[in-house]
């Protein structure tokens, strides 16, 4: 009995690895054109670690004009959670990060090197797995947990490392009929890679992120196919990257250790690896000490978190861009209105240590993508996040035409309003636009002096006049009740009058709007209409 009568007994029924080949050829695309992919498992929420990596593979084949594919990988199923693809497809989704390939719902793919859900690829692993064991490169292992641990505590005992490896590969050296026997008698058992490496020995690697990288050789002889059939990681991962013909693998640092077993793999499978580029995690201060974003701690840490808040998309992906490349906010600073396509996106710009996460700049980059928006996009976005989350304020928006008026006040100047950082701003940022305020708060003028500003002022007030005029009657009632008419000759004898012009217009704005900020008052009285604006004079004359 040799090898390939040991890997038809356990794989009777496993094409030869040929058919495989033929059916997802090499792919013709331009030279240089990168093929990458965006490979989670279903087992909860997108991480933001996990976009800002997807959004780097899409940026690499976009400007190569590749192929961006999204595999699920979802081998270990008792990991799993329910519409756990939809969660993934959504995600990229919402973000537009959108494959050119892969999974599009929970049950449907597109392309032609599919399936692209590792459990519909069992019988694929197989045929590899078969391979590996006609070639002597796999063998079957019948090792119970009880054998593992036993292996361990010994392994323990003498300070030597663990893992299955070596002189402590109990199965590795089982001859093929001694293998047989045991499987024809209903032993359980696990097919292992034969590991030709040796820990004293060193590989030398080319990082696309981090640079040149060593790391001892992999002489541990993992697991390829579980009790259950399926591949674990690492296999699996090999053989996809090869028939998908994936040429750059994009995926978190953690993995950089298992690169030496990687590109074992690849070798001994006789395929040509990938080139790999390992992204450092997003980190948080967290009282001064650094540490990665935690899907237990951090809301932030979910890519859902950042739709149900209501950060604009763009924004989400500029943030995620400045992190990557140091490059981009210059860009961004030199144009303005760009769109993120024009972007160069280069790798090696990227940082090798971990980027700090940074809400503050984030809203900031929202403020900046927001006041780049016309009012009918305001409108849109708004009301398309209020339909999901604020059922309030699609009643506030149902007057159209009202609503553009309000999304319309300082918007489109060289120097635009940059008071709404995310849609769930909206509502606490117009309520005054619908609703008259029911607290004052003037700050430098007391409550009585106000009403004196606002009976003065009501009997000189037409809406039909242009701001120039609107402003100097607001200097007279200022000049009339004893105020500075101008700023300046106030601070220089602040000792001569009560207050300023300035004091005068904020009694006005706090009347109207209940707030001592606001955009441009004559713009928001022109919206709100004479009506209003003399209904909302006269209850605070009442009061």
């Amino acid at each position: 009995m040799d090898y390939k009568d040991l890997a038809n007994l356990i794989f009777p029924n496993a094409k030869d690895i040929s058919y495989y080949e033929e059916k997802y050829p090499e792919r013709h695309l331009l030279e240089g054109a990168v093929v990458s992919r965006f490979a989670p498992s279903p087992t909860g929420f997108v991480h933001i670690g996990g976009l800002y990596q997807a959004l780097v593979a899409k940026e690499m084949t976009k400007k190569t004009n590749g192929v961006f594919f999204l595999r699920v990988e979802d081998t270990d199923q008792k990991r799993e959670v329910e519409n756990g693809v939809t969660g993934i497809v959504n995600s990229l989704k919402d973000f537009d990060i959108l494959p050119d390939e892969g999974m599009i719902s929970e049950t449907e793919e597109k392309g032609n090197y599919g399936p692209y859900k590792q459990s519909e690829r069992k019988d694929i692993y197989q045929a590899y797995a078969k391979y590996l064991l006609e070639q002597g490169k796999a063998y079957p292992c019948f090792c119970t947990p009880e054998d593992l641990d036993t292996i361990r505590k010994k392994q323990e005992g003498a300070k030597v490392r663990t893992g299955y490896y070596g002189v402590w590969a109990k199965c590795r050296n089982l001859t093929v009929e001694e293998s047989a026997q045991r499987i024809e008698n209903g032993e359980p058992y696990i097919i292992r890679f034969k590991s030709p490496g040796r820990e004293d020995r060193k590989i030398k690697h080319h990082d696309m992120i981090k640079g040149n990288v060593e790391f001892p050789e992999n002489d541990q002889d993992i697991v390829i196919i579980k009790a259950d059939g399926l591949p674990t990681y690492h296999f699996a991962h090999a053989v996809d990257d090869h028939l998908m013909r994936t040429t750059l693998v994009i995926r978190s640092d953690e993995w950089l250790s298992s690169v030496p077993l990687h590109l074992q793999l690849f070798y001994e499978l006789g395929f040509r690896p990938p080139k790999y580029a390992h992204i450092s995690p997003i980190m948080k201060n967290d009282n001064g000490n650094k540490r990665k974003l935690s899907k237990r701690k951090d809301p932030e840490a979910a890519v859902s978190y950042y739709k149900e808040e209501g950060i604009p998309v763009t924004a989400v992906k500029e943030y995620l861009l400045n992190i990557a490349n140091s490059t981009f906010e210059n860009w961004r600073r030199a144009n303005p209105d760009k769109s993120l396509d024009e972007f160069d996106f280069q790798l090696n710009k990227m940082s090798v240590s971990g980027a700090l996460f940074d809400m503050i700049k984030l809203l900031d980059i929202g403020k900046n993508v927001i006041s780049r928006m016309t009012a009918d996009e305001v409108y849109e976005n708004a009301l398309n996040w209020a339909k999901q989350y604020d059922k309030e304020l699609v009643q506030i928006l149902e007057n159209k035409d009202y609503a553009l008026k309000v999304f319309g006040i300082e918007r489109g100047n060289k120097k635009p309003r940059k008071d709404l950082s995310k849609w769930s701003d909206i509502k606490e940022n117009i309520i005054y636009m619908y609703e008259e305020p029911s607290n004052y708060d003037f700050d430098k003028i007391s409550g009585k002096d106000a009403k004196k500003v606002i009976e003065e002022y009501s009997k000189v007030y037409d809406y039909n006049d242009d701001k120039q005029t609107w402003f100097d009657k607001i200097k007279d009632v200022a000049e009339k009740l004893g105020y500075a008419r101008e700023v300046k000759e106030y601070k220089a004898n602040p000792e001569n009058w009560p207050g300023h012009v300035g004091d005068v217009s904020t009694a006005i704005r706090v009347v109207l709007t209940g707030r001592r900020n606001t955009p441009d008052m004559y713009e928001i009285m022109q919206v709100l209409g004479k009506d209003e604006v003399l209904k909302r004079f006269e209850n605070f004359i009442k009061l």
